[in-house]
């Protein structure tokens, strides 16, 4: 049977959406898109607009970004009339999101700086909502992807930009379709899958998707509730199937019903974006009086807050204390703007909460609100503390309603027996109504899998091995645990694997241990063995300390620090000596990042808190050494590596583990566990209670000589289409070089996983090193060409080719460090000089950054560093060789391109600054004498841009770390 072609698929796609109440209409330009645009609107307002009068809606439409586009599609509009009246109209109807006007659209062409032709758009009101790209059955669909990207970049903001108003994108080729939010700058990995309320996908475009997700009122429920703006990065996101079906879940529980109810999505799948979409639902609903969303530490009142006003900011006003927390309820709360605030959001921390419904001082003020409908929504429901102000608020307040949100419910299993009495998140919160498991994630690559090695096995007399945390009667574990030479064995480890497991420090590590006492020890090692050279990780901590840490390390929980019931106080139970060491790792915290924090209060903690995190999250710190902080609800995915000596448990384990699991790109492709206990069992124990007995497979990466094997086969791939790296080069068709890229891609992928073992050598591989660097120059061969034959506008089935990079590239890898390649280079004896410039060959035709650099460092190598006499003359030598060539390539653009010196420097430093190709006018403004005519501007304006992008990326890009 011959493969579905596009066009078939397209043409079926829009008889399906006819079906589903689309009406079809012929639009072939941006002209056209305009004059139904006027129409719609006048049938979806009853309102005739005059041509002056549409001009004033397409200025209102033509003004700002994408993001900024998000919110004027959602807001009420006012122009003034021909004769002078006001008058009030929408673009779209949110609240009654069923009743809008629906179009569909095919091969729109719309002209930027190239000429593109749109698949399928769906029409809402005229304005271009939902655009759906197709590839042929066969095809992957990261091709569509990056179509879509170009698509961005060349031609959706021209003219009037309507394609800048899209909200949901669909990609498909047949069989599998996903969906994703207008924002550019996000990774293939943050595309989606549509399921049902089980979870199962949906992903047959004709069969299934269509009439689940663009059925015109879903399609539009999703438009006008379940796309948020997040305020903090000016981006539009669009909730996954089971944040959708957790919200409907919770709001039809609200809306009909008195009970309580509980959310279980695993950790890492996004509790608070979630959680806010219910509480912005639930807020607009006229029977509730307040929505208040409590945590339980103050370190994730701070994160919560944040989060919840990046999401829409001033949403919500943080209570400082419990006196401002009862005025944010009795509505008398005054901000620190001076500004009365009545918010229907409060974010709360249980203490205060407690607190506030417990002291005498309190009870006037809060008796008005013990009838009035007040829904909570506890984030991770699961904390150990909650079971006792549980029932004080349920007494308290007579009209509430409780949900709880967590990753890691508490079943009989893994309930603290002494604290809870057994009670689990069942009896607390009645009803499971939607579960999204750790092994749904997984499988919908919402999060990562885990790969867990396990360290250190030691030897008894007799010559028997025990694993580090089994208690046995000829060995005191406490002693062992503690011994100074464990310690320093694990921390040189650490020390010696760090690089491989963050790929170069592209991610950052936790390293978790079981106490405050071995913490200081491990931080003294790292300290000292800094001081010695042998490391230049940059090594962090922060802990407090309760008094009844002790017994809930026995039981493998993760503790809170810091749960008292009036304000959390951040050093409460903090031991004299113990703080005393903190505030000494805080005045190293200070000079490694010139900051001035210290323990001396509450605030200047926390401050000295967020600062880690935001330092964490950033890149900044490359290990992180905490006793529990951090290994809850702390979420960063730079984090890639958990370093585990503590023995974990059931939540406690999953909670910790899932730091390092969250999704970012092509390079993070697992989380990596290298614990130094044997938590084999409780590792199996943990995933098989949070998702079901046969998921330990799926959760836990392969075993290393898997991937060797799996590496094999992808090797063998590679050479039965090129034999040798040079062959590459002899490949005839454009079929053939596809071939290649997509089988040295997936030896990539394959290679990167297999770097972060410990146990990884090149030595296992039929492949050698060399060999697989001389396959990628040619892989990146074929990049550069299929990039200067699309600046020439010729046609390629390589374009829709996505190269991944991203695997290649190292940041840390640039001008700067090769010249302590050439400098060790200089210093060489002969035998190893040889072997440096081998590397430094390798870098110049693999690493994307230098390879336009490459011709001028070799001219160097040969030319120059032959003259220099000491080695600490390279930088100089090289840097004044720099210049002069940086120089003289600016004059000879400028010279053959006929262009004005002083407006190029500046349009290139706009440039830079920017990191925005500079527009049509700017690059022709920038020739001397005569314009180009009309018919030559285009040919001329891609010339000057190529250069300028040229030598911008020869001598500035990569030139320092």
């Amino acid at each position: 049977m011959a493969k579905q072609s596009e066009q078939i698929l397209e043409e079926q796609l829009i008889i399906n959406l006819q079906k589903l109440g689309y009406d079809y209409i012929t639009v072939l330009n941006e002209e056209a898109l305009i004059r139904n645009l006027k129409l719609q609107l006048e049938k979806h307002n009853k309102v005739n607009f005059s041509e002056a009068e549409f001009d004033k809606v397409l200025n209102i439409l033509n003004k700002g970004t994408v993001f900024e586009k998000g919110k004027t599609l959602r807001q009420k509009q006012h122009i003034v009339r021909d004769n002078g009246d006001n008058l009030y109209f929408e673009f779209l109807n949110t609240e009654h999101w069923c009743q809008n006007e629906y179009q569909v659209t095919n091969q729109v062409t719309q002209e930027g700086k190239y000429v593109n032709r749109y698949d399928i758009t769906l029409l809402i009101n005229g304005m271009p909502l939902v655009q759906i790209e197709l590839k042929r059955r066969g095809l992957e669909m990261k091709e569509a992807f990056n179509q879509l990207n170009r698509y961005q970049r060349h031609s959706f903001n021209a003219s009037y930009a309507l394609y800048q108003y899209v909200q949901v994108f669909i990609i498909s080729n047949g069989v599998n379709t996903k969906y994703f939010a207008n924002n550019r700058y996000q990774d293939f990995k943050q595309t989606f899958y549509w399921t049902d309320i089980q979870n199962k996908r949906v992903t047959n475009l004709l069969e299934g998707f269509a009439d689940a997700f663009l059925e015109p009122c879903h399609i539009s429920k999703m438009i006008c509730k379940y796309i948020v703006l997040n305020e903090a990065n000016k981006i539009p996101m669009i909730l996954r199937p089971y944040q959708y079906y957790a919200v409907e879940a919770l709001i039809e529980r609200v809306k009909n019903t008195a009970r309580n109810g509980y959310i279980w999505h695993t950790t890492g799948s996004g509790k608070t974006l979630t959680s806010f979409k219910a509480s912005q639902i639930l807020m607009k609903l006229p029977q509730i009086h307040k929505v208040v969303f409590v945590v339980d530490r103050k370190d994730l009142d701070y994160q919560t807050t944040k989060e919840f006003n990046s999401f829409q900011e001033g949403s919500i006003d943080g209570a400082d204390n419990t006196s401002n927390l009862v005025k944010q309820f009795t509505d008398n709360y005054i901000d620190k703007k001076g500004e009365h605030k009545n918010s229907k959001l409060i974010v709360t921390t249980i203490q205060k909460l407690n607190t506030a419904i417990s002291k005498l001082k309190y009870e006037g003020k809060m008796a008005g609100l013990k009838d009035k409908r007040i829904v909570f929504i506890f984030d991770e429901c699961h904390r150990s503390q909650f079971g006792d102000t549980h029932q004080r608020i349920k007494s308290f307040f007579n009209n509430s309603q409780l949900f709880g949100f967590t990753g890691t419910p508490i079943f009989a299993d893994n309930a603290n027996k002494n604290d809870l009495g057994k009670r689990t998140t069942k009896d607390l919160f009645e009803d499971c109504l939607h579960k999204y498991v750790i092994t749904d994630a997984i499988r919908d690559e919402n999060v990562l899998k885990f790969s867990v090695e396990y360290v250190g096995r030691y030897k008894h007399k007799d010559g028997r091995e025990t694993a580090i945390d089994i208690e046995v009667e000829d060995i005191d574990t406490t002693a062992l645990m503690e011994d100074p030479k464990r310690l320093i064995k694990i921390a040189d480890y650490i020390i010696a694997h760090h690089d491989r497991k963050t790929q170069n420090k592209r991610f950052t590590a936790m390293f978790c241990v079981d106490s405050v006492k071995t913490l200081i020890k491990y931080y003294e090692i790292f300290k000292r063995r800094k001081i010695e050279g042998t490391h230049d990780l940059k090594i962090a901590t922060i802990f407090s300390y309760a008094s009844n840490e002790d017994d809930a390390e026995a039981n493998g929980f993760i503790s809170e620090e810091v749960s008292v019931v009036e304000e959390p106080r951040a050093l409460y139970g903090l031991q004299a000596h113990s703080r005393e060491k903190l505030d000494e790792f805080i005045a190293d915290y200070n000079v490694m990042f010139g900051s001035a924090y210290s323990t001396k209060d509450s605030e200047s903690f926390y401050n000295y808190y967020n600062d880690i995190s935001a330092k964490v999250k950033d890149g900044k710190i490359d290990v992180l050494l905490v006793v529990n902080m951090f290994l809850t609800g702390f979420d960063s995915k730079t984090l890639n590596t958990l370093y585990v000596d503590k023995n974990l448990k059931y939540h406690g384990l999953i909670q910790a583990y899932s730091r390092t699991n969250r999704i970012l790109n092509e390079q993070k492709s697992q989380g990596n566990i290298v614990a130094f206990r044997n938590l084999k069992n409780r590792t199996d124990e943990a995933i098989t209670l949070f998702s079901n007995k046969d998921a330990i497979e799926v959760i836990i990466m392969q075993p290393y000589e898997d991937y060797t094997q799996e590496f094999e086969k992808a090797y063998q791939k590679l050479i039965s289409i090129a034999r040798f790296p040079d062959d590459v080069s002899e490949l005839v068709t454009e079929e053939d070089e596809l071939e290649f890229v997509r089988a040295f891609r997936n030896v990539m992928r394959i290679k990167n996983i297999m770097t972060s073992f410990a146990d990884f050598n090149w030595d296992d591989l039929q492949m050698g090193e060399q060999e697989f660097e001389d396959f990628k120059s040619k892989y990146l061969d074929l990049y550069d060409k299929v990039k200067h034959e699309h600046a020439k506008e010729k046609a390629s089935i390589l374009d829709d080719v996505d190269f991944e990079l991203e695997l290649i590239h190292r940041d840390e890898i640039n001008v700067t460090y090769i010249i302590q390649l050439l400098i060790k280079l200089k210093a060489a004896n002969k035998g190893d000089d040889e072997k440096t410039k081998q590397e430094i060959a390798n870098l110049l035709s693999t690493e994307t950054t230098l390879r336009s650099k490459r011709e001028l460092i070799e001219r160097f190598i040969e030319e120059n560093l032959p003259l220099i006499k000491d080695t600490d003359e390279v930088t100089g030598e090289f840097d004044k060789f720099w210049d002069k060539e940086q120089k003289q390539a600016f004059e000879k653009l400028i010279d053959e391109e006929k262009l004005s010196k002083e407006k190029t420097e500046k349009l290139i430093e706009d440039y830079l600054f920017a990191e925005r190709e500079p527009l049509t006018d700017d690059l022709l403004d920038l020739i001397e004498g005569e314009k180009p005519s009309i018919l030559q501007r285009k040919k001329r304006r891609d010339g000057i841009l190529l250069r300028i992008k040229d030598f911008v990326e020869t001598f500035i890009n990569g030139m320092v770390g």
